[in-house]
C-alpha cells in the first residue's frame, strides 16, 4: 500500500499548457501516473502532451468529465492561490502545489479556505509526492526510488532525493515520499503524515527530514512519542547556520532557542526518534532500526 496517491489516482494538471506544467505533466504520465486532464482557462477543448490529454477551462469541468481526484498545480505565483482554492472548491480530494513564491498573506487565506473543504493540500513550494511503481505527482525524479516499506517526509526537495538514494543503496524501498514544502504556511504538516504512515499497514519505518526554524518538527516529535509505534529516523538541516540568519527556505528562520538544530535534535531523541547527524547516515540508520 501507500498513502495519498497510487496507480488509481486520477490526476489533472493546472497550468498544463505552460512550459513547466507541460514538461512535468509529461514526466508524470511517462512514470505511469494516470494524468487524465489539464486545466488552463480559455484553452478548454484543446489537448496537451501531443494530444494525449484533454484541456479544460476549469477544475470543476475537469472533475466532472474525468472523475479527477488529484490536482497538480504549476501556476505562476500571482495566480497560484486562486488555483488552489479553485481546486478545493471543485471537490478535488488532494491538491499538490509546486509553485514557489506565493505571498504569505495569500497562503493564510488559502489555508483557512481549504480547511473548510474536504480537500487535503500539499505544498506550496514543494517537490510533490512519489509512490514508487504507483504515481508521481510533482517533480521528484522517479528513477531514483524503488517500491518498499519506508515512508519519507521532508521539508527539503533535494534532501528528499538524498534520503531516497541512501535508502536504495541499503536495499530499502519506499512506500510513499512526500515533500511538504519549506514555506512558513503549508497545507499538510509532518504530524499529519506521521499519522498516515502509522496507519498504513505496509509502511514499516519512517524518515522525517526537518530544518531549523519553526515548531513543526517539535510538534511532530511530541506526537510521535505517544502515537507512532513504527521506528522513525530523523534529520535536521541547518546545523551550522548562524543564529537568526535566514538559510534557504522562507520558513527556516530561527526565532527562539527551541527552534535551533541542536534543540530539535535533542527533543527528537528524547521522544524516541533515531537522529542522524548527516544525511549520509539516514539509509544505514533505517536499516539498523528495521533489523
Amino acid at each position: 500500500m501507500a498513502i495519498l496517491v497510487d496507480k488509481d489516482s486520477k490526476i489533472i494538471v493546472q497550468g498544463i499548457t505552460g512550459s513547466e506544467g507541460s514538461f512535468h505533466a509529461g514526466q508524470c504520465l511517462e512514470y505511469g501516473g494516470n494524468v487524465v486532464g489539464g486545466v488552463t482557462p480559455g484553452k478548454g477543448g484543446q489537448t496537451a502532451l501531443d494530444g494525449q490529454v484533454p484541456v479544460f477551462n476549469s477544475c470543476l469541468e475537469a472533475r466532472k468529465e474525468t472523475g479527477a481526484n488529484v490536482s497538480l498545480i504549476f501556476v505562476p505565483p500571482p495566480f497560484a492561490a486562486d488555483a488552489i482554492m479553485e481546486a478545493a472548491s471543485a471537490g478535488i480530494e488532494l491538491i499538490v502545489c509546486i509553485t514557489e513564491g506565493i505571498p504569505v498573506a495569500q497562503m493564510v487565506e488559502v489555508k483557512a479556505f481549504v480547511e473548510t473543504t474536504e480537500s487535503r493540500f500539499i505544498g506550496p513550494n514543494c517537490p510533490g509526492i512519489l509512490t514508487p511503481e504507483g504515481a508521481k505527482v510533482g517533480i521528484m525524479p522517479g528513477f531514483i526510488a524503488k517500491k518498499g516499506t519506508v515512508g519519507v517526509i521532508s521539508k527539503s526537495g533535494t534532501l528528499t532525493y538524498e534520503a531516497v538514494d541512501q535508502l536504495v543503496q541499503q536495499g530499502l524501498g519506499q512506500s510513499t515520499c512526500i515533500g511538504i514544502g519549506g514555506d512558513p504556511i503549508i497545507g499538510t504538516t509532518m504530524k499529519d503524515l506521521l499519522e498516515m504512515f502509522e496507519n498504513d499497514p505496509e509502511t514499516e519505518a519512517i524518515v522525517m527530514i526537518g530544518e531549523i526554524g519553526g515548531s513543526m518538527e517539535i510538534e511532530a516529535a511530541q506526537y510521535a512519542k505517544d502515537n507512532v509505534t513504527k521506528p522513525i529516523v530523523g534529520f535536521i538541516a541547518g546545523q551550522t547556520a548562524p543564529p537568526g540568519r535566514r538559510m534557504g527556505h522562507a520558513g527556516a528562520i530561527v526565532s527562539g532557542a527551541d527552534e535551533s538544530a541542536a534543540a530539535k535534535k535533542k527533543l527528537m531523541a528524547e521522544c524516541g526518534i533515531n537522529v542522524a547527524e548527516s544525511p549520509a547516515d539516514i539509509g544505514r540508520m533505517v536499516k539498523q532500526v528495521l533489523n
